[in-house]
């Protein structure tokens, strides 16, 4: 991840997106900025990441599962509905021909 200079911030778009995500829900008064910090760390403590983090996948796969065991907790995102939606996800896009946009079946 980079400020500044010709690099994207972010180098994956679902980065950014579950960046935007943890941000609109504190935001929404979903948790406290404090709440994220601390249980980011614990998720970094828990996966055992004690070298410093480039700001990849490594950095925003500790991010996501940050996010989905705050969200369980609080009974938002029951862990099995997170599973649920991951699965349709991935047979969606599967499915998908290439260049066509992902849509979820009902």
């Amino acid at each position: 991840m980079e400020i500044l200079g010709k690099e994207p911030v972010f180098r994956e778009p679902w980065h950014a997106q579950v960046f935007a995500l943890a941000v609109h829900l504190n935001e929404t008064g979903v948790f406290t900025w404090p709440d994220w910090a601390d249980r980011f760390s614990q998720t970094l403590a828990a996966h055992g990441l004690d070298r410093e983090l480039d700001g990849g996948d490594d950095y925003f796969t500790a991010w996501l599962a940050a996010l989905e065991s705050l969200l369980a907790e609080r009974d938002i995102a029951p862990p099995e509905d997170v599973t649920r939606l991951r699965g349709a996800w991935e047979t969606a896009y599967l499915e998908t021909p290439h260049g066509a946009p992902v849509q979820l079946k009902d």
